[in-house]
């Protein structure tokens, strides 16, 4: 008979909720990070917000497609349901107006998810998949909008998405208003015809907003910086 005392079979399950543990303050800090920095922000960085070492972030996610995927695809999944809405809408250009405010908004909040969306070089085949589905419902959209008479028929779904990109970046993340009007201007120019100018919610934009627009440009690129 043996005299060595077989280890318990639970040791191992601290280790697995650690992994657990740190794989979720990895996800809430990287969320934080890339809202405000974009995808490619440092995985050091990520670390430091998360108060793991950065050799834990590469262990549980060794690619950055890897952190990207886990970290964006409910966001993707309730993108595709919301395309897929906008191409049910008895009247395409409700749902298609409808799409594309909420897209701006998403967008403004995140600025890492605004770059995995329109960039097919951030993410795995999944997202990529989910991506060109939602260009497919949108394209849809666009489509019987035209045959409705509603919408340019020179305008493309690519145009549209583009648009929300650029009104994303319009005002603070957290008031909207500004890309609202932002918004409705865009959205009259698309029309074919209208009887008046859609009237403008919220105020002008102000100073204070291009300098928010146009601070990022005034930083100089990382390869420009002194060492």
């Amino acid at each position: 008979m043996s005299s060595v005392t077989p280890a318990p079979e639970v040791a191992s399950r601290p280790l697995r909720r650690d992994a657990e543990r740190n794989r979720q303050l990895i996800l809430d800090a990287a969320r934080q990070v890339f809202a405000v920095r974009g995808v490619d922000a440092g995985f050091d960085e990520i670390a430091r917000a998360a108060g793991v070492g950065a050799a834990t972030v590469y262990r549980r996610f060794p690619e950055r497609s890897d952190l990207v995927d886990a970290l964006f695809e409910q966001d993707f999944d309730e993108m595709v349901r919301r395309a897929q809405g906008a191409a049910a809408e008895p009247d395409a250009w409700t749902g298609l107006c409808g799409f594309l405010r909420w897209a701006v908004e998403l967008q403004a909040r995140n600025r890492g998810l605004a770059q995995v969306l329109a960039a097919a070089a951030h993410g795995s085949e999944r997202i990529e998949r989910d991506r060109v589905e939602i260009g497919g419902h949108i394209e849809a959209v666009v489509h019987q909008a035209q045959q409705d008479g509603v919408l340019r028929p020179d305008v493309a779904a690519l145009d549209l998405m583009l648009t929300t990109l650029l009104v994303a970046q319009v005002g603070a993340a957290d008031d909207p208003g500004a890309r609202d009007r932002s918004m409705t201007l865009v959205l009259d120019g698309f029309l074919t015809r209208r009887d008046r100018p859609t009237p403008l919610p919220s105020s002008p934009a102000t100073e204070e907003d291009l300098s928010r627009i146009l601070e990022p440009l005034r930083r100089p690129h990382p390869a420009s910086r002194p060492r």
